[in-house]
């Protein structure tokens, strides 16, 4: 969001003689997620407006004028990247591609080398860079936590050569082998589910409320409403209640790698 909401907070606040700390206790908020909405990395929900509001005197001004959250991904994952470094816990659903922090160095470059409208080899590489950067989440043995469900589409749509397709799908087989993830493959057979249209991230932190962040075609959007997370989170639940159990989806994961190898 445009960071004129976050920047008057921050005025107001200080004008009020209060430490971010000092406003979070009054408005039962923690203090890293006032941190956050006064940087432009996050919309409060009304109901956090609401007690804003009342916190700082400010009648209804901050919960009548809070932004819209439909932005483009580029103005947006900024702030996405920023809170994924900082989950305890973090669940992918994919449907077009292997997650971002779950890809290899080769498939990554060319998803982000078929973009359209193309970019330039220098800003494929930069993409290249933050998406290899994010993957350096999973180096720590135990955080986040990471769950991911798969579309069998993901599979089986060569979005790349069979050799780069095959290291890929095995890359998460070995993430997942070594207990790092968890990877479950939502089959064809399952028909219809609840997360058919959008990729979903819902992401967990020690100190401020859960974020949903869904991405569209040329449209990202996160979320922080406690009622729309709710509901992303149950979304999730649904369609990984329809994938196939671990094993299961291991094995599937390999005998897909098997088949891309042969092809070449």
């Amino acid at each position: 969001m445009a960071n004129t909401y976050g920047d008057w907070l921050r005025q107001q606040r200080e004008t009020a003689g209060l430490t971010q700390q000092e406003l979070a206790d009054i408005a039962v908020m923690t203090r890293s997620h006032i941190a956050h909405i006064e940087a432009g990395r996050r919309i409060p929900s009304k109901e956090d407006a609401r007690r804003l509001d009342k916190a700082l005197n400010t009648g209804d001004v901050l919960s009548s004028f809070l932004p819209e959250q439909d932005v483009t991904i580029a103005d947006y994952f900024e702030a996405v990247r920023e809170l994924e470094q900082q989950a305890v816990m973090i669940r992918e659903f994919a449907l077009a591609y292997f997650p971002g922090i779950l890809q290899t160095k080769r498939y990554a470059r060319a998803v982000l080398g078929a973009a359209f409208p193309p970019v330039s080899d220098e800003e494929c590489d930069r993409r290249l860079v933050t998406r290899l950067e994010r993957a350096k989440i999973l180096e720590d043995p135990a955080t986040p936590v990471v769950w991911a469900v798969l579309d069998e589409t993901v599979l089986r749509r060569p979005v790349a050569d069979g050799d780069i397709m095959a290291e890929a799908i095995m890359h998460i087989v070995a993430l997942a082998e070594t207990g790092r993830i968890r990877a479950h493959v939502l089959p064809f057979g399952a028909g219809h589910h609840p997360l058919m249209q959008n990729m979903l991230t819902l992401m967990w932190f020690e100190d401020q409320p859960p974020v949903a962040y869904s991405e569209g075609d040329r449209m990202g959007r996160l979320h922080d409403s406690p009622s729309t997370v709710r509901e992303l989170q149950t979304r999730f639940d649904l369609a990984l209640s329809d994938a196939l159990p671990l094993k299961e989806s291991l094995a599937l994961l390999r005998s897909t790698a098997k088949d891309y190898e042969h092809r070449d």
